[in-house]
């Protein structure tokens, strides 16, 4: 796995975090909902970026790890905003497979790591 891809796919998504907490706030007045998405939304690249730089094999997993937490928060929030109707499901099914796609590739780069680690 190329943790460049991942970085970057982290990276893009944050920015889009970054906006739909815009527009929580701004169009919806909604701060509780948003501030926590924003926090999740954002962190998942944040410890991408942090696990780049780990100590070890273990440290990047733990950091992968807790990034992956993170991006399952993410979507439960992301559900909770579309089933409260603060987004619309076109937003919701536009931003849905980003989220998606970053569980996968977290899930895959710990698992790879892993095994690397077993051999």
């Amino acid at each position: 796995m190329n943790n460049n891809i991942l970085s970057e796919k982290s990276f893009s998504f944050a920015l889009r975090i970054i906006k739909l907490s815009s527009f929580l706030t701004d169009k919806k007045r909604e701060y509780t909902l948003s501030k926590q998405i924003l926090r999740s939304g954002t962190s998942i690249g944040a410890l991408v970026r942090e696990a780049q730089y780990a100590q070890s094999k273990s440290d990047f997993i733990h950091k992968l790890s807790i990034a992956l937490k993170e991006a399952n928060e993410t979507e439960y929030w992301l559900q909770l905003l579309v089933e409260s109707e603060y987004i619309s499901r076109k937003m919701f099914e536009s931003i849905e497979p980003e989220i998606k796609e970053l569980l996968r590739l977290l899930i895959s780069s710990i698992k790879t790591t892993k095994q690397n680690i077993n051999t």
